[in-house]
């Protein structure tokens, strides 16, 4: 944890006087904190309830459990020191605690506090604290946990097949050392050995272990092949999949950012933005924006900032945000500035995010998004992805039917593409699906008789909202590029 120590040694040495140290894994912290004071040449004090305030390896002070007379005695010091306090509820509950924690964060001594704080800047703090993340293990750190644990394993009676450790290595990237080891230890308990196929057991531990925050792990089940028409995008995504190739770099090429998806509901953008994982044998992270918002002050941005950072370790690694205009909203009309700090935060980071993250956004309203997100330099392409023409709508047909063991030459493609006018793939999809469930109840097979029937009981989304589509449609036109390789119409009925 090299990085954690060099940053906590820059805010010491620049006068930080209180850090809020937010992390999953104690034991880092007090590992960063050791090596950081040891860097600047100061002592290490550390507190917690239980054994009160001592030197690391050193019994504790006598009458130092309570925080305000363990604050007191370090006020009496003399000299400067780095503090470490943990479990610091019992600091910021406790009034003549908190008193005595400012005063010595303003002590001329120049004492750094350091807070196990893990939702950031407490608001008694917010004048005097600053807020610092404990970083998450690199690639190459990661691997050397792994590693060390690989040659653990025969000493505790397990076996060890690992052939392919990067596979295990990409597994548990964006965890904690621990977290990573405990992960691993109990896929090699289970049977007794760890081994390549461990890889994607200790991959859904990983999505499950992170899932309380607003980041989940998906599994790319998908790949480009199996979504029909979007030749446009298609064809670009194939492209940019070559900006990732170390040669490119040598060409003078910047790795590929990201792309923002808009469209008509249901017409193929949350697929595109899976299958893009599965075509470029990435891992898939989603950024949940329904848990993104929350109460507290400051609670947002925390969030936000825990769910960037661990798309940061994952890399390479495809991000998707699904409906990326809620991410500036959390409903309410008056939000205490809370969406600008997001705005702000996200902005910069779409900005300076490290290559290797390739950020899918997807958005049913683009109006609803801020004009600083959609200019150039946070994404490489904004594309529109439009209703399917009726070569798509052929395709779309054809590779449901397909899917659902049918022969797509016995029915007449043409002709249902063309009743299907208006339909989203989506709807086309659950059309097919009621039909089959038709012909199933019936005793019968499948044809285009029940077909024609369950797109006659359709009413499409052209229709219900058809001048909401149509509205759509005509503002995508020089604004967004085709994601079917022609531009959307801009005729106004787009229904049948």
């Amino acid at each position: 944890m090299a990085a954690a120590a060099s940053d906590l040694r820059a805010l010491i040495a620049s006068r930080h006087n209180v850090i809020c140290a937010a992390t999953r894994d104690e034991g880092a912290l007090k590992s960063a904190a050791a090596e950081a004071a040891r860097l600047c040449s100061l002592p290490l004090w550390q507190w917690d309830p239980a054994t009160g305030l001592r030197v690391p390896g050193s019994p504790g002070q006598a009458n130092t459990h309570d925080p305000a007379q363990a604050l007191a005695f370090l006020s009496d010091l003399g000299r400067p020191a780095v503090v470490l306090l943990l479990d610091a509820d019992g600091v910021l509950t406790d009034p003549v605690a908190l008193r005595r924690l400012k005063d010595l964060a303003e002590s001329p001594d120049g004492h750094t506090v350091i807070l196990a704080a893990p939702k950031g800047v407490p608001d008694e703090l917010t004048s005097v604290g600053i807020r610092w993340s404990v970083p998450l293990p690199d690639r190459e750190e990661m691997a050397l946990v792994v590693r060390r644990l690989l040659v653990q394993l025969p000493r505790m009676g397990l076996h060890m097949a690992v052939t392919q450790p990067d596979k295990l290595i990409d597994a548990v990237i964006g965890l904690t050392p621990r977290e990573a080891e405990r992960i691993l230890l109990q896929q090699a308990v289970v049977d007794g050995t760890l081994d390549d196929s461990d890889a994607e057991a200790a991959l859904r531990a990983r999505a499950e272990l992170l899932s309380d925050g607003p980041l989940d792990l998906l599994d790319p089940d998908v790949t480009l092949e199996d979504v029909a028409g979007l030749a446009g995008l298609k064809a670009w995504l194939t492209q940019r999949q070559r900006g990732f190739e170390p040669a490119a770099r040598e060409f003078g090429l910047a790795a590929p950012r990201g792309v923002l998806l808009t469209g008509v509901p249901g017409c193929g953008k949350s697929l595109v933005s899976r299958a893009i994982a599965g075509s470029w044998g990435m891992a898939l992270a989603a950024l949940d924006v329904g848990r993104l918002h929350g109460s507290l002050v400051g609670e947002s941005e925390s969030r936000l900032r825990q769910a960037l950072a661990a798309a940061e370790t994952m890399a390479p690694v495809v991000l998707w945000v699904d409906e990326f205009e809620k991410v500036f909203s959390d409903g309410e009309a008056n939000d205490g500035g809370v969406s600008q700090r997001v705005l702000g935060m996200l902005l910069r980071w779409l900005q300076e995010r490290p290559d290797g993250v390739f950020v899918v956004a997807t958005s049913n309203d683009v109006t609803a998004l801020p004009p600083e997100v959609t200019r150039r330099g946070r994404f490489d392409e904004l594309f529109f992805v439009d209703l399917p023409d009726p070569l798509e709508r052929r395709s779309i047909l054809a590779h449901h039917l397909r899917n659902r063991r049918r022969d797509p030459a016995a029915f007449d493609l043409a002709m249902l593409s063309a009743v299907c006018d208006g339909f989203s793939g989506a709807e086309i999809e659950s059309a097919l699906t009621s039909a089959l469930y038709s012909a199933y109840s019936q005793g019968r097979d499948l044809d285009d008789a029940i077909v024609l029937d369950e797109f006659a009981r359709t009413v499409p989304l052209s229709v219900t909202r058809g001048e909401d589509i149509t509205a759509l449609r005509h503002w995508a036109v020089g604004r967004a590029r085709p994601a079917g390789g022609s531009p959307p119409p801009t005729g106004s009925p787009v229904a049948p």
